[in-house]
């Protein structure tokens, strides 16, 4: 076991705090219509640009082991804030900064942490109860592509984009985002299907910066039973490679020998494939299999209808334009034509008019919603491919963000919401002086969203504070882009009350933290291993290995 270095008290909390600071620097600067960029290096090629929060903090790794911790810590939430609100992650981090730094002074001074903790989450609290209270539901195109332009940082294309594409497949339909080959960016409706679940193996991920399996032109493998057996799969595998497409696979299970084969010559990069479990159980499964197999053009691989996985042949494989596969989902877009889905939405849409059973009924029209819906795909467009790809990452922001928006309503941007629900705090009593301490952290940190906005747009963020707290007004904040003060909601300045909500109770969870952490224990760096001597690459030929 390698040996340990250990640190404690103030010394331990200061460290992780030095870490938060830099990883917290970094990321602020881009908050607000006036944020500026962050230039990434890159080991080969051009540097990549952004203004996305999340993209920056993914990217930070320090030196010193005690303030990665710090900076990790941090990382975590923006990424968690990212994933369930879309959005917010520069607002979790500006706010978690400011929170532990406050609470850090305190511990230092003698006050006890668990009492500041039960402050701060006392605080926050009345803050999300506040929050709740002022938000408005969304509910019209124009509302939705507000809140996409803000969330793309003011781009009104990206922001008609998504309200076109959410008007088109619903709230909760699949829009997935592509490299255009114009320069403008553009939407188009193609047939598609997603389900709930996601890649059985992390090994089969081919996209590391997204996390998820992409593949083009692929066959898919429907499945009705487990893979237990490699000599089952074989023949159809060596099929596969022989005409050099990927290979989605779609089974009740596959056991750990055809798993580690399949691994194996992915790694080895003899063959494209994936393997995801086939979604829903019982008789719900049947049906959604072959919805599966009937939107890519394929055959169900079932023995209930004579068929055996050793004689399928590739004529029974389905074909797709692209597959997607993520943590939890799998979306195929593009496959068979459209008459042979429109037979199959009859058919169900018949089976509705006839069935007596709520759960049926149920089951029928999220199948009748899958073929139907269909996949909105934005095919991004810019002048080179740097462009293109922070396009995309605003885009997928964008994306999220008006989702949230549309499930917990809306609040004014630019800081403002916090800093109006900063009110609920004027009254709120602690146990204790210290609980009451905890309290003004969190009143103080939430001043520090619309504080930063100011500072990115060159102006001193206490001035830009007093003259919003002027006017009573909730709507009333500083448009940092015009340089005016005015009603935030009708300029179309608005935030997502589940981004704000989820910013906060985030921020303040990793906070409290660093704040009840009073020991910390990372590893001592060892020697690096020598060279191996005579080392020489070997080129694999793209044989299947098993």
């Amino acid at each position: 076991m390698a040996a340990k270095e250990i640190m404690f008290s103030f010394e331990a909390r200061d460290r992780m705090l030095r870490g938060i600071d830099i990883l917290a620097n970094a990321v602020s600067v881009t908050l607000g219509p006036r944020g500026r960029n962050v230039a990434i290096g890159r080991e080969h090629g051009a540097p990549r640009v952004t203004k996305d929060g999340v993209t920056v903090a993914r990217e930070i790794e320090l030196d010193n082991k005690f303030e990665n911790m710090g900076a990790q810590m941090v990382r975590e939430i923006a990424t968690k804030t990212s994933h369930q609100a879309g959005d917010g992650t520069t607002t979790a981090v500006v706010l978690a900064h400011a929170i532990a730094r406050e609470g850090a002074k305190a511990v230092a001074a003698g006050m006890n942490p668990m009492d500041l903790k039960r402050g701060i989450d006392l605080a926050v609290e009345a803050v999300v109860a506040e929050l709740k209270n002022n938000a408005t539901k969304v509910t019209s195109n124009v509302e939705i592509a507000q809140v996409g332009t803000i969330s793309a940082n003011g781009d009104r294309e990206i922001g008609r984009c998504l309200a076109d594409a959410m008007k088109r497949v619903g709230n909760d339909g699949v829009i997935t985002v592509e490299d255009g080959t114009s320069l403008e960016t553009e939407l188009e409706f193609v047939e598609g299907m997603q389900f709930d679940r996601g890649y059985i193996s992390p090994h089969f991920i081919t996209n590391r910066a997204k996390m998820r399996v992409e593949m083009q032109d692929a066959y898919v493998l429907v499945s009705e039973k487990k893979l237990s057996s490699l000599s089952e799969i074989l023949p159809l595998l060596e099929k596969v490679v022989q005409a050099g497409k990927p290979l989605l696979i779609i089974a009740e299970d596959v056991e750990s020998e055809v798993m580690a084969a399949l691994v194996v010559n992915k790694l080895r990069g003899a063959l494209k494939v994936a393997a995801v479990k086939a979604p829903a159980y019982g008789n719900r499964r049947k049906a959604m299999l072959q919805d599966l197999a009937l939107m890519t053009g394929g055959t169900v691989i079932s023995e209930d209808l004579g068929i055996k996985l050793e004689h399928a042949s590739l004529d029974m494989l389905g074909r797709t334009k692209k597959v997607m596969i993520d943590k939890a989902n799998t979306t195929i877009v593009g496959g068979a034509e459209r008459e042979s889905i429109e037979a199959r939405i009859a058919e169900i849409k018949l089976e509705l008019a006839e069935t007596t059973s709520d759960f049926d009924r149920e089951n029928l029209q999220e199948r009748l919603a899958r073929l139907a819906g269909g996949v909105a795909v934005i095919r991004v467009g810019g002048a080179t491919e740097v462009e293109v790809r922070e396009k995309k990452d605003r885009i997928d922001d964008a994306m999220n963000a008006t989702r949230a928006a549309v499930a917990e309503g809306i609040l004014p941007g630019g800081g403002v919401a916090l800093l109006r629900a900063g009110r609920a705090l004027k009254k709120l009593k602690g146990s204790n002086e210290d609980q009451q301490v905890g309290i003004a952290i969190v009143r103080k940190a939430i001043t520090w969203p619309a504080r930063q906005i100011a500072i990115n747009a060159g102006l001193e963020g206490s001035v830009v504070i007093a003259g919003i707290l002027e006017n009573d007004d909730n709507a009333y904040g500083y448009d940092a882009q015009s340089g005016v003060y005015a009603d935030l909601v009708s300029k179309g300045i608005i935030d997502p009350a589940k981004v704000v909500r989820t910013a906060l109770q985030g921020a303040a969870s990793v906070a409290g933290l660093l704040i009840m952490t009073e020991a910390m224990v990372a590893e001592v760096p060892g020697p690096p291993p020598p060279e191996l001597p005579g080392h020489e690459h070997h080129h694999h030929d793209m044989d299947l290995d098993f």
